[in-house]
């Protein structure tokens, strides 16, 4: 069998005119605060039920662009389908404050979600989900806990990312599902080649065949999965990298929130190409380096959703913005 080869052009963005397919509805506010956040998840919370997971990155020791706890608090006691709900984390590949899952909880102490379970899916061990149509893999390793939910709410913080270029839904997943020891390894790692030899569209293209596990996953047999992504505090850097994040020279945008894991991305990835170029330079430049592009494009490929859409203005009454032609209605960008 031919050794798979990762597809091209992870560096180069396809605007809006040159995409194909059907649209999406995606949701948009520009109130970063609770009341925003819980907005924009009550548009895409219809199918949340059972046993919920709150799927969220709870940072390093001290991080400071994290989704405020407080937001995620208030959400929860809000909306009585989340009451009994769960934060859901796996613990790292990399060795550092949540390598293993006695660091991981003093690390979510000092962080401070310490007002509802925290489940770190994998300390019991792993499960294996199909890969369907994949390209890297047949089969993604995940935290057994995982399949204890019937729902999981993708709540993420949109930023950069070191090696995937951005860091949203899909990275959230797609890292943050896979367990610590095998399914990060396999997504990072080619075997005796160092901790993270693999980079550019491979990994692209391997960190989203483990989200569509996640995501199949959650879309049969009467399970559910939605998705918020939070357009604050923008660092080219992940939450993983903590207090030593690099500074935050993106401005704020608002919160975002489809049942479309592709369109929310793109719509995200969208709205920072939509800036000025002195607002939005490292950023891009981060995605393009990184061929993190790819994402969008492999998520499309994957039949994972689509990358057109209808973007929806909750703070205008609902009033349908065409994302090609008017984001400047949209985004009062800071600066």
């Amino acid at each position: 069998m031919a050794t798979p080869q990762a597809g091209t052009d992870g560096n180069k963005y396809v605007p809006y005119n040159e995409r194909t397919g059907n649209e999406s509805i995606v949701y948009f506010t520009r109130d970063l605060s609770a009341a925003g956040l819980q907005l924009a998840y009550e548009q895409v919370r219809a199918h949340v039920h059972g046993k919920v997971g709150l799927k969220l990155h709870t940072g390093e020791q001290h991080g400071p662009n994290i989704i405020p706890r407080p937001w995620v608090q208030e959400l929860r006691e809000a909306e009585p389908e989340l009451a009994d709900s769960s934060i859901v984390e796996t613990n790292t590949y990399y060795e550092g404050d949540r390598y293993t899952t006695e660091q991981h909880r003093e690390t979510l102490r000092v962080n401070g979600w310490t007002f509802c379970p925290v489940d770190i899916m994998d300390e019991e061990g792993t499960a294996e989900l199909p890969v369907r149509g994949g390209k890297w893999f047949d089969h993604m390793t995940v935290g057994s806990h995982m399949l204890d939910y019937d729902t999981l709410v993708v709540l993420t913080h949109f930023k950069g990312h070191v090696q995937g270029g951005f860091g949203g839904s899909n990275k959230n997943i797609g890292i943050g599902c896979a367990d610590g020891r095998i399914g990060k390894r396999d997504i990072h790692t080619w075997p005796g080649q160092g901790q993270w030899s693999i980079a550019k569209e491979e990994f692209m293209e391997r960190m989203t065949e483990s989200t569509k596990a996640t995501v199949d996953w959650f879309s049969s047999d009467g399970r559910a999965i939605t998705y918020v992504n939070v357009m604050r505090n923008m660092s080219v850097s992940c939450d993983c990298e903590g207090i030593h994040a690099q500074p935050v020279v993106t401005p704020n945008v608002g919160i975002l929130s489809s049942t479309d894991i592709l369109a929310l991305d793109q719509a995200c990835v969208d709205l920072v190409y939509a800036m000025r170029e002195d607002q939005h330079h490292d950023l891009v430049e981060r995605m393009e380096s990184r061929h993190g592009l790819r994402q969008l494009t492999y998520m499309k490929e994957l039949g994972m959703g689509n990358n057109r859409y209808v973007l929806i203005d909750l703070d205008r009454g609902g009033v349908r913005i065409d994302p090609a032609t008017a984001v400047a209605d949209v985004v009062p960008f800071e600066g």
